[in-house]
C-alpha cells in the first residue's frame, strides 16, 4: 500500500524503519511522527495499523505518560 492510498487519520508504519516509529496521514503531503508534521512522499510504501496495533500503541504511550508522573 502506498501512503496515498490511506485515509487522513491512518496510523501506519513505514517498512524498514523502527517498529517503534508509528505514523498519522495528517494530509495527503504530511504525516505526524508523535507531534511533529513531516512531509512525505505519496508514492512511499506504508503499513497500514490493525486496530489491535493501535490499541496496543495508546496503551503504551499512555503507560509511559503514567510514569513520568510518578
Amino acid at each position: 500500500m502506498t501512503f496515498q492510498q490511506l485515509q487522513i487519520g491512518d496510523y501506519f508504519r513505514i517498512p524498514g524503519m523502527s517498529d517503534r516509529c508509528i505514523y498519522r496521514k495528517a494530509s495527503s503531503l504530511h504525516c505526524n511522527l508523535n507531534t511533529l508534521l513531516q512531509p512525505i512522499r505519496a508514492e512511499i510504501k506504508v503499513t497500514p495499523l490493525t486496530p489491535a496495533e493501535i490499541t496496543n500503541y495508546f496503551a503504551l504511550k499512555q503507560e509511559f505518560l503514567q510514569s513520568l508522573r510518578q
